[in-house]
C-alpha cells in the first residue's frame, strides 16, 4: 500500500474513532508516524476533527507547517484563538508569516494580539516584503555570533540559540549594527581551539543576496554554491534573515513547474491539479488558445493566396500537414532547449549569434535527413518535380522552425518577458504560418498552374 492509500485508510479510521468518542485511540493511530505523514492524514479529515488531534501532538507545529495553505486556513477557523496562537508561535518565522498572509483581515486581527510582541513584530516585518523576493522567502530564525567571542563562548551561545534557529550548521558573525562580517561553520568551531577568537577563524567573503532580489536568483545562488543557507542583507549590509536550502529547492521546483505550464501555453497554476476548479482551469488556458486562433489565421491567408496552385496540384494538400507539423516540431525542440538553457544560466544574450550558427547547421542536417524521406514519398505520390518541391520545402521549413524556436526565447528575454512564454503553442503557430507560406511559395515556382 502506497503512502496516499495508507493516508486515506487511516483518515477514515480516525474519523470513525473521533465520531465514536474514542479520542485516545485516534491519537495512538497517528503519533508513531512521521510529521509529514501525519499531515497527509489530517489533510483528509474534517478540520473540526483534525485540530483536536493536532493540538495534543508534541510536534504539532511541524505537522501544521506541512499542510497546504488552504488546509491551514480551514483549520485555523476551528482552532480556539489561544490554541492557534500557541501553534503559530512554535512555527518557524517564514512559515508563520506565510500562514499570516493567507488569513483574512479578521483572522489576522484575532491572531496577532494572542502572540508575543516579538513574534508580532517579526510577522509584520516579514509580511511587508514584496512577494517572490528574498525578503518574502527568508526566515529570521538564524544563529549569530560576535567577532570577539572565543570559540568556547560561541559554542555556549549556539546551545542557547539552537532551539529557535532554523539551522546552526552555519553561524553568522555580525557587529553592533548587525552588519554581516563573516560566517563560521559548526565543523570549524568544533575543530578549533576553545581560546581562538571567532574573528580569526571566520570566513569573511560571504556569499549573500539583497532582500529585494528575486527568489529565483536566490535559489540559483544556493544551488550554485551548494549552500545550506544563504544570508540575506538589506541596503545597508545588515543581516535581516537567511534562506535555507530546503526553501530554495521549493522555489526551484515551483519555478520549474511554472515554466512547464508556460511552455504549454498555460498561465501559472495555483494548487495541485486535482484540486484546481474547472473555472480556474478554463481561465488559465483560454488566453493563449484564443490568441493563437487569430495567429493561425495567417496560415489560412497564405493558403488563400495560393488557391490556384493548390487547385492545379491537389497532391500538395496530402503533404501540407506533414510539412507544417515538421517545422513546428523542430521549432518546439529548439525552443525547449533554449528556454531551459536561459533558465539555468547556461547561455546568456551575448551567446545568441554563436548559437545561431550552430543551430542553423544542426537544422540543415535535420532538414536534409527529413527531406530525403519525404522526397521518396513525394516521388511515389507525384513525380520528380513534386519530390523536389517537397525536399526543398522540408529543408526550408525545418531550418526556419529551428531558427525561430531558438531565437524567440532570446527576443522575449531581451524585452523583459519570461522566455518560457515562447511556449509550444506559440512556436507551433508561428512555424505553421511560415511553413505554409514557404511550402506554397516554392510549389508555385516549380509547378505549373
Amino acid at each position: 500500500m502506497n503512502n496516499e492509500d495508507l493516508a486515506v485508510t487511516l483518515a477514515a479510521k480516525l474519523s470513525r474513532a473521533i465520531e465514536q468518542q474514542q479520542f485516545e485511540q485516534a491519537i495512538n493511530e497517528v503519533q508513531a508516524l512521521r510529521p509529514i505523514d501525519i499531515a497527509d492524514v489530517l489533510a483528509l479529515i474534517e478540520p473540526k476533527f483534525a485540530w483536536q488531534i493536532l493540538e495534543v501532538l508534541p510536534n504539532r507545529s511541524t505537522i501544521f507547517a506541512y499542510l497546504d495553505a488552504d488546509i491551514q486556513v480551514a483549520m485555523a477557523l476551528e482552532f480556539p484563538r489561544a490554541s492557534l496562537a500557541k501553534i503559530v508561535g512554535e512555527m518557524p518565522s517564514d512559515e508563520r508569516t506565510d500562514l499570516y498572509k493567507h488569513l483574512n483581515q479578521e483572522q489576522r486581527d484575532a491572531l496577532l494580539p494572542a502572540l508575543a510582541q516579538a513574534k508580532r513584530e517579526d510577522i509584520r516585518r516579514l509580511s511587508a516584503y514584496e512577494e517572490r523576493t528574498a525578503g518574502a522567502l527568508m526566515t529570521s530564525d538564524y544563529a549569530t555570533l560576535a567577532a570577539q567571542m572565543t570559540v568556547a563562548e560561541a559554542l555556549d551561545a549556539l546551545r542557547l540559540e539552537a532551539p529557535d534557529a532554523e539551522t546552526i550548521y552555519h553561524a553568522y558573525v555580525i557587529d553592533g549594527a548587525r552588519k554581516l562580517l563573516g560566517v563560521v561553520s559548526l565543523r570549524v568551531l568544533i575543530l578549533a581551539s576553545p581560546e581562538q577568537l571567532i574573528n580569526d577563524i571566520m570566513v569573511r567573503s560571504v556569499i549573500s543576496c539583497d532582500v529585494n532580489d528575486d527568489q529565483e536568483d536566490v535559489a540559483k545562488a544556493v544551488a550554485r554554491y551548494d549552500l545550506i543557507a544563504l544570508p540575506i542583507t538589506d541596503a545597508s549590509g545588515a543581516l535581516v534573515g537567511i534562506v535555507t536550502h530546503d526553501d530554495a529547492m521549493d522555489v526551484a521546483s515551483d519555478e520549474a513547474t511554472d515554466d512547464f505550464h508556460k511552455s504549454g501555453g498555460v498561465s501559472t497554476m495555483v494548487g495541485k491539479l486535482k484540486d484546481v476548479s474547472i473555472r480556474m482551469l478554463y481561465r488559465k488556458r483560454v488566453f493563449w488558445l484564443v490568441f493563437l486562433v487569430f495567429g493561425n489565421l495567417l496560415s489560412g491567408l497564405s493558403i488563400s493566396n495560393f488557391e490556384d496552385v493548390i487547385a492545379a496540384n491537389l497532391v500538395l494538400v496530402f503533404f501540407l500537414p506533414l510539412l507544417v507539423d515538421s517545422g513546428g516540431n523542430a521549432g518546439s525542440q529548439s525552443a525547449t532547449l533554449m528556454v531551459r538553457a536561459l533558465a539555468t544560466g547556461d547561455v546568456v544574450m551575448r551567446d545568441w549569434f554563436s548559437l545561431l550558427g550552430r543551430e542553423a547547421l544542426v537544422a540543415l542536417m535535420l532538414g536534409a535527413t527529413m527531406a530525403v524521406a519525404i522526397a521518396l514519398i513525394g516521388y511515389v505520390r507525384g513525380d520528380a518535380v513534386v519530390s523536389l518541391v517537397l525536399a526543398l520545402s522540408m529543408m526550408s521549413v525545418v531550418m526556419i522552425g529551428c531558427v525561430i524556436g531558438m531565437s524567440l526565447p532570446f527576443v522575449l528575454n531581451k524585452l523583459g518577458f519570461d522566455p518560457a512564454t515562447a511556449s509550444a503553442p506559440l512556436i507551433t503557430s508561428v512555424c505553421d504560418a511560415s511553413g505554409v507560406l514557404i511550402y506554397l511559395f516554392i510549389a508555385s515556382k516549380f509547378l505549373a498552374i
